[in-house]
């Protein structure tokens, strides 16, 4: 029993060697260990990844995408009623209508913010990132995918709140720059989507996830000029708000509806912040991805 086991092992073994020798006099050869074998851009796996992680927060889009739009009504309610009497204007229109695109573009953010910091979060947290390492994708395929889920959640709360607010008494969303609303929207949803990746890398736990959530992100939102325009602030801290990329993105997203904003006197200022949003996420889209080429937090 024991020689006849000891014959098929060696016959085995000299299949396989008689297969290698027979590729390699063919011309075929075989991928390196650890050399990928796909070329170019894995579309399935990217694809499926897309799916996954926007399934991950449909399931319960009560939660995700309803609740912000009631809770950024709930603000509009309050800062009306608050400051918005007795026929109150700011840029030249109804106060709630100032404030409404400010409201809009910071729900989308901080949602697109909580869907990307709980991706690689969560996988470290139960032990289930090799679920998001084995599969054949690139450090690049896996930041689009999750960074693609959050901006279409961040989509989704935005249509919410704007139909939400749309039915408010007093406030006008008509769209005087409609590229303004594209660009600013989208670009905004994006940065906060790569802040919430590279939180999401370096957190340990929950309360490290909720500690930049609360303690970063909702501060730079609530004071970029969301309820109020900054030539109304002292020159420090004007200065410290022309600092805050928020404030470009909200500004930059309420000048798509009102055709103006306190972002400087001509429309080329704008245009200028435009340009300085898009290419501030390209810079960090690309640190980001060499943190996760790196395994930082990821492989150790």
């Amino acid at each position: 029993m024991v020689d006849q086991a000891h014959n098929a092992s060696n016959t085995a073994v000299s299949f396989v060697e008689g297969t290698v020798r027979a590729s390699a006099d063919e011309g075929q050869s075989f991928s390196p260990p650890g050399k990928p074998v796909l070329r170019g851009v894995n579309r399935l796996g990217l694809w499926t990844l897309y799916i996954k992680e926007c399934r991950r927060f449909l399931k319960v889009q009560t939660q995700t995408i309803w609740a912000p739009a009631v809770t950024t009504l709930l603000f509009l309610v309050i800062f009306t009623v608050a400051l918005g009497r007795s026929g109150r204007e700011v840029l030249g229109v109804p106060f709630a209508t100032f404030v409404a695109p400010g409201l809009i573009v910071m729900g989308m953010m901080q949602n697109a913010f909580a869907n990307s910091s709980f991706s690689l979060l969560v996988g470290k947290i139960q032990g289930t990132i090799i679920d998001y390492l084995m599969p054949p994708l690139s450090e690049g395929e896996l930041m689009a995918g999750i960074v693609g889920a959050a901006v279409t959640r961040a989509l989704l709360v935005g249509c919410a709140v704007a139909l939400a607010m749309s039915l408010w008494p007093g406030v006008s969303l008509a769209a005087a720059q409609p590229w303004a609303i594209a660009w600013f929207g989208l670009n905004g949803s994006i940065l906060l989507a790569l802040l919430g990746l590279l939180t999401s890398l370096w957190a340990e736990k929950f309360d490290h996830n909720a500690a930049v959530s609360n303690f970063v992100i909702a501060p730079l939102s609530l004071l970029s000029g969301t309820f109020y325009v900054i030539d109304n602030l002292a020159p420090l801290f004007q200065t410290i708000s022309r600092l805050n990329p928020f404030f470009y993105v909200i500004s930059g997203f309420r000048y798509g509806f009102l055709g103006q904003s306190d972002i400087g006197g001509t429309n080329l200022a704008v245009f200028y912040s435009a340009v300085g949003l898009g290419l501030f996420n390209v810079v960090l889209a690309f640190a980001t991805y060499r943190l996760l080429r790196s395994g930082w937090k990821l492989k150790s």
